[in-house]
């Protein structure tokens, strides 16, 4: 039998190469807090972020292009700058349910930001660890094709001879940096609070009068949102838009249908005084004025019923995934086992590109990560010592299975669709339940300490499959894996550390935007859980931490949102997860969503139409995902830019004038003609090669 070919790298093994250089951590660096806080933004509004892979490899590759950097620089560079994204979806997934849960409140304290740190980097550091163990074995197998790290491998080789697609991905920084820059201004006032009112009054033979109510919204004036629509297509994003439909257009006004004829002026009185106990600053007359609005009662129902509902829907969802996964999943549990059974025997390795970090320190950095848990579980959450180690235990058990299994899929799928909420939500119910059966409570840290292991399993998987993704490309292109591994151990430190920040900086922002407290009393009017910070998965698993451990939950709404998901999945919808997010999110950003799909529904059709082939809709396809990435990067960074005003209470908006609907509107037309004509314009001539592929 004939000896298989060894792999060779495209840049060799005995090559002597600048790679791990002062600048490319520093440019790494810098591009992992930055995609890491437009990741946090675009994550708590809209319950989902986008692959930082691909924004980093372009960054990157321009800067030290024109410094006459290497490419295993840029290999370094790219992989330090795309973790931050990996730790803020474990940030926005789970921090924000401390304060949704009312642990944390306020949500910043030296405390809570030294709390956090610790969960973030320490998930961090064991993601890395794990993947150090499982590197060799993983990006070594041909069954595992990681195809996203195989696009990003051939951006970097292709960057050797062109400039990549570096200009459409800043343009649209600058578009999106404009047009939230107008918005945050009040420019688009009328535009983003332009709201229909559908009311109607039906006089029943018993001659009481019901009124009933439907409260739906123009689409948000969000270069983001068009930019996540268009990423994910036009029917993934018409499924998240149904969700909003079915939450806005049927769900909440039925209700309120229901309900008006026991809004009398007792109930109002008494809602009113309620409301004050909370907002102290209204007057009695202030607060009956509040909740005497239809559109302020419609809201509440929306809040307080549907959204449960559909934490009940997100719920059934995730579970659904996970049981269509369940081969991909046992198989990755399985393997997982062999694999580090392997690489603790595989002894000395001579070649740069087969380093790993030692064994012996990938052990001392679990047991320190493991330490670490069980002094923040027993000395912070103050729960009993046992339950503490029993914690500690089930993290370091937790954590390594959903790095595994997180590596595996991302070798098939991708980083993009790598199901972290899914797997966090399973490590917090398995957590939940063993402390509730070892009689932990509220009273005892009970959820503080489930949110806090969740948290470290959730950055643990989202790091170790972005990690794994990118030591594939390294491998491709020839780096060195500890190089990088140790270049991602700075990443996760750094980001771990400011995160925390960024996300208290969104949240006080949008409280102050909102001028009235927190989540006190449930009641979300500004922060997280809000609706402009919605936090979807950070919200879910605040309900369900409490609701098995403090006894807290809404059983009989969730429980009919559960329903509602097995009907979606029996009606063999394709998300069934997809519109219960929709449902939580407001309409606006569902709507906004819904256009960017549909754009890019036009892109597809229009492709077809001219007969492109497979090289030309590729080139389309590339150019189209790093504009809609610039928009959204240019979007977040902007919104953070104006957070210090909001936190100020510095109203720039009255400086500028309130124009008519039509303008906001004109912003979405010119929008959405640029990301239909310039991907098209790109599409080359049919005799050039394919691109590689970025799809997100």
């Amino acid at each position: 039998m004939a000896e298989e070919k060894k792999f060779l790298p495209f840049v060799s093994a005995e090559t002597n190469m600048a790679e791990f250089t002062l600048r490319g951590l520093v440019i790494g660096l810098v591009m992992s807090v930055i995609l890491g806080a437009a990741n946090a933004y675009l994550g708590l509004r809209a319950g989902m972020t986008i692959a930082a892979t691909y924004p980093a490899a372009v960054i990157g590759m321009a800067i030290l292009k024109s410094l006459k950097g290497t490419i295993l620089e840029e290999n370094f560079a790219r992989t330090v700058g795309s973790i931050g994204e990996s730790v803020a979806a474990g940030a926005i997934f789970t921090l924000p349910s401390f304060f949704i849960a009312g642990i944390w409140d306020p949500f910043f304290t030296p405390g809570h930001y030294i709390t956090s740190t610790i969960i973030l980097i320490s998930g961090g550091i064991l993601g890395i660890m794990f993947v150090a163990l499982l590197r060799r074995v993983m990006v070594e197998d041909k069954e595992l094709p990681f195809p996203e790290s195989l696009a990003a491998a051939e951006i970097h080789k292709s960057g050797r001879k062109s400039g990549g697609g570096s200009k459409f991905l800043f343009g649209a920084m600058g578009v999106g940096a404009l047009v939230q820059a107008l918005g945050q201004t009040n420019f688009f006032k009328i535009s983003y609070d332009y709201f229909i009112k559908l009311k109607a009054q039906v006089i029943p033979s018993t001659s009481i009068k019901v009124q009933g109510g439907a409260l739906l919204s123009a689409p948000a004036i969000s270069p983001a949102y068009m930019g996540v629509g268009y990423i994910i297509g036009p029917k993934l994003g018409a499924l998240n838009f149904s969700g909003g439909l079915i939450a806005w257009g049927l769900l909440t006004p039925l209700i309120y249908y229901f309900i008006t004829p026991f809004i009398d002026a007792a109930f109002l009185t008494d809602w009113a005084n309620n409301f004050n106990l909370v907002y102290t600053k209204f007057t009695h007359e202030q607060a009956l004025a509040k909740v005497s609005d239809p559109e302020f009662q419609i809201s509440q129902i929306w809040r307080l019923v549907v959204r449960p509902i559909a934490i009940g829907g997100m719920l059934m969802g995730a579970c659904f995934t996970l049981f269509k996964m369940r081969n991909s999943l046992f198989t990755g549990i399985k393997r997982s086992i062999g694999d580090v059974k392997k690489a603790a025997q595989g002894g000395a390795v001579a070649d740069r590109t087969e380093k790993d970090i030692s064994f012996p320190w990938v052990i001392v950095g679990i047991i320190g990560v493991a330490i670490s848990t069980f002094c923040v579980t027993f000395f912070v959450f103050n729960t009993d010592l046992l339950p503490a180690i029993i914690a500690a235990t089930v993290l370091i058990i937790l954590a390594f299975f959903f790095a595994a299994i997180s590596g595996y899929l991302v070798g098939i799928m991708g980083s993009s669709n790598n199901p972290i909420s899914g797997l966090t939500l399973t490590a917090l119910v398995i957590t939940a339940l063993i402390l509730v059966l070892m009689g932990v409570n509220a009273s005892t840290g009970g959820v503080a300490a489930v949110l806090g292991v969740a948290a470290v399993v959730c950055v643990s998987a989202a790091v170790a499959g972005e990690m794994l993704q990118d030591l594939k490309a390294g491998h491709i292109l020839g780096g060195t894996p500890w190089r990088m591994q140790i270049g991602n151990i700075i990443g996760v430190v750094l980001a771990g550390a400011v995160m925390f920040l960024v996300l208290n900086w969104l949240n006080q922002a949008d409280i102050a935007q909102g001028n009235m407290p927190t989540n006190q009393g449930g009641g979300y009017i500004g922060g997280f859980g809000s609706k402009n910070l919605a936090a979807p998965q950070a919200g879910l698993m605040a309900m369900l931490s409490k609701g098995i451990v403090g006894g807290q939950m809404t059983w009989p709404l969730i429980i009919f949102g559960m329903l509602m998901g097995m009907g979606l999945i029996l009606m063999q919808v394709k998300s069934p997860m997809l519109i219960s997010v929709g449902m939580y999110l407001p309409l606006e950003t569902t709507f906004a969503i819904f256009l960017g799909g549909l754009v890019k529904g036009i892109v597809d059709i229009y492709c077809d139409r001219r007969k492109y082939n497979a090289a030309q809709k590729a080139r389309v396809e590339n150019v189209g995902v790093l504009i809609a990435a610039g928009l959204i990067a240019g979007e977040a960074l902007t919104g953070l830019a104006f957070a210090p005003f909001k936190i100020a209470n510095i109203n720039l908006a009255q400086q500028f004038y309130e124009p008519h609907v039509v303008i906001g509107l004109t912003i979405i037309v010119l929008i959405s003609i640029g990301l239909v004509r310039i991907p098209l314009k790109n599409a080359g001539s049919p005799d050039e090669p394919a691109p590689p592929s970025v799809s997100m």
